[in-house]
């Protein structure tokens, strides 16, 4: 009994530091995975160093961002920060045809 009272403490802080660091990271892993695995072209997004720009090719592992007319860098998957606006394809491709 006296040695579970000196391990209390320690147990204690370990499920505190679960549920208010380890558990909030997990789930922001978690969403930031789905939104990578959700891209698709046309979708308007920003890298994590601040580009803007609209997806024009997806592979596996890189996004092609038009970043202006005739513009086009690739980056990582993972570099792609948040997603500004989802795609229309029918009016993103009437946009384009102008």
């Amino acid at each position: 009994m006296q040695q579970l009272q000196g391990f209390l403490p320690i147990i204690i802080m370990f499920v505190i530091f679960y549920f208010l660091l380890i558990r909030p990271q997990q789930k922001r892993q978690k969403q930031r995975n789905a939104m990578l695995a959700s891209l698709k072209k046309g979708d308007k997004v920003v890298t994590i160093g601040g580009i803007h720009g609209t997806i024009q090719d997806l592979t596996d592992d890189t996004v092609t961002l038009r970043i202006a007319h005739n513009v086009h860098v690739t980056f990582d998957r993972g570099a792609v920060n948040n997603v500004v606006s989802a795609s229309e394809p029918a009016a993103e491709s009437k946009e384009e045809s102008k």
